[in-house]
């Protein structure tokens, strides 16, 4: 008697598997993006910051500037202008014992303050090792920094400076200078966020990457499963006569 051959699987259920083991891998990533928010949020400060280390930034001009920080987040005003965007926190430390300023304003005050001016702007930060990258333009000597008024926040003095900003939709650049304007500005600076979101989006993206296994793991369910055989025909016994 003939072997059954094993039926070919169905378009239908080879879809399955695949978009199953897509699911999967999604299912992977957000847990793992969960997992890796919550490990930051469990690695704040006493003071409920993220921070980097102090870290060198040094130029042989005026004033050190970021580039434009663009923080368009579109968000709802209840959000723009309540806590939800948290705080950034930065320190400043003079290396060669000078008052240092720093300050964080809008880029089109501080691109109008510094214009004209001999300044440098950091392009771009490596870490492990860090290594800060700048773009420098030559210029005259800018009016100190402790005269402006466009400061959202700022501090100056001898010693670690600290500055707290409430985060605010919009374009923004952080300065950091000698309090007196002088040139040679060699300081270490350190950055953190309070971050409120980062717990509730960390657990969040895992129970995304939940609901995505489970339909990970019901797909290839229908995909592996062997179809039902068909019933045999019911053959009816012959009348009696």
């Amino acid at each position: 008697m003939p072997h059954a051959t094993e039926p070919s699987p169905s378009a239908g259920r080879i879809v399955a598997v695949v978009s199953g083991a897509i699911a999967g891998l999604v299912a992977f990533g957000l847990v793992v993006a969960g997992a890796v928010l919550l490990y930051a949020n469990g690695q704040k400060d006493h003071d409920g910051y993220v921070s980097t280390g102090k870290d060198r930034f040094h130029t042989r001009t005026y004033a050190l500037a970021t580039d434009d920080l663009d923080v368009n987040t579109d968000a709802p005003d209840w959000v723009d202008t309540g806590a939800a965007l948290g705080h950034v926190r930065l320190k400043a430390t003079s290396r060669d014992g000078k008052p240092v300023f720093v300050g964080i304003a809008p880029t089109k005050d501080v691109d109008a303050y510094l214009r004209g001016t001999s300044h440098a702007t950091v392009t771009d930060v490596d870490y492990s090792p860090f290594h800060a990258s700048y773009r420098t333009r030559s210029g005259s000597r800018p009016a100190p920094p402790v005269a402006q008024r466009f400061w959202s926040a700022s501090a100056n003095g001898n010693g670690t400076q600290t500055v707290e900003w409430k985060v605010r939709s919009g374009n923004w650049s952080v300065v950091v200078m000698n309090a007196d304007g002088s040139a040679n500005v060699d300081a270490g600076v350190s950055a953190g966020a309070d971050a409120p979101w980062l717990s509730a989006v960390g657990w969040g993206t895992i129970g995304g990457g939940a609901v995505f296994a489970l339909i990970a793991g019901t797909l290839v369910f229908v995909g592996v499963r062997r179809p039902r055989e068909p019933r045999e025909p019911a053959v009816l016994a012959p009348a009696a006569a």
